[in-house]
């Protein structure tokens, strides 16, 4: 499968509200080769996921996938996990403090606050019904991935602009101790 082109900052289709992907569409063999080649894009950029519209297709689709990431070791392994038409409940009113990147915003990161657990209702890759509910750490990812379909990047919701760093003062100056509020969110939410 191909690997995609990602849009980067600036690219209008990120602010692109995506559109809906109908079952028959879904199942088609050029849209499931679209999946697969997002799939690869993903792995091969190292990301934890990706959206859609940041490959230049403004529809309802998300990639999720942490498998022992060398960009992202402190964060849990998730399944690779594909959603199609997703919506995103919050089930509790706590949120936590998420130090988060975009393979669309290269080299930079800034404290966004998610919800710590929320409901995932979707289709996987075939039609078939996800409803599901995430917590922690993961939560965040999932979270990340939608916002992209909605045209919103993590930029937009860092709330103290303060926060904002490269990867690399991030490793040298917030990671060690953002490792331990990760472990912590991982006792206690169990991702």
């Amino acid at each position: 499968m191909p690997i995609l082109k990602v849009a980067q900052i600036g690219h209008p289709v990120l602010r692109q509200k995506a559109r809906e992907v109908s079952r028959e569409e879904l199942l088609t063999p050029a849209f499931q080769a679209f999946i697969d080649s997002m799939i690869e894009t993903m792995r091969d950029a190292q990301g934890a996921g990706l959206a859609a519209n940041q490959v230049h297709e403004p529809v309802r689709v998300c990639v999720i996938e942490v498998k022992d990431n060398p960009r992202y070791p402190y964060k849990p392994n998730i399944p690779l996990t594909i959603l199609i038409n997703p919506v995103l409940t919050p089930l509790c009113g706590t949120r936590f403090e998420n130090y988060e990147g975009c393979l669309s915003v290269p080299d930079l990161r800034g404290i966004v606050y998610r919800s710590v657990e929320i409901r995932v209702e979707a289709w996987d890759r075939f039609g078939n019904p996800i409803d599901k509910v995430v917590r922690g750490v993961t939560a965040g990812t999932f979270q990340h991935e939608c916002d992209h379909l909605d045209g919103m990047l993590f930029v937009d919701r860092v709330e103290d602009p303060r926060t904002f760093c490269t990867w690399k003062e991030f490793a040298r100056q917030h990671e060690p101790r953002f490792r331990e509020h990760v472990k912590e969110l991982v006792e206690h939410y169990g991702s």
